[in-house]
């Protein structure tokens, strides 16, 4: 478990995100912690929570589906 100040975090979020990769990164604010930086497979093991249909369709580089045109999503006009 990685401890680092929300100054420290700020000036240096990738760094912050490589390391939680590897463990979770406690961030504080005034010595207290506030927040907590892990990786989403950590977060999966430990919430006993699977990848959903979303995480899949949101992955980059996931082929891209064409939806109809606009034109046919708009409301009737009133009449």
């Amino acid at each position: 478990m990685k401890v680092i100040g929300s100054r420290e975090f700020n000036q240096d979020v990738s760094a912050a995100k490589r390391i939680a990769r590897l463990e979770p990164v406690f961030v504080t604010d005034r010595g207290k912690p506030t927040h907590v930086l892990m990786s989403i497979d950590a977060f999966r093991r430990m919430s006993g929570r699977r990848e959903s249909i979303l995480d899949l369709l949101a992955m980059p580089g996931a082929r891209e589906t064409e939806l109809a045109p606009p034109e046919r999503w708009d409301r009737p006009e009133p009449r």
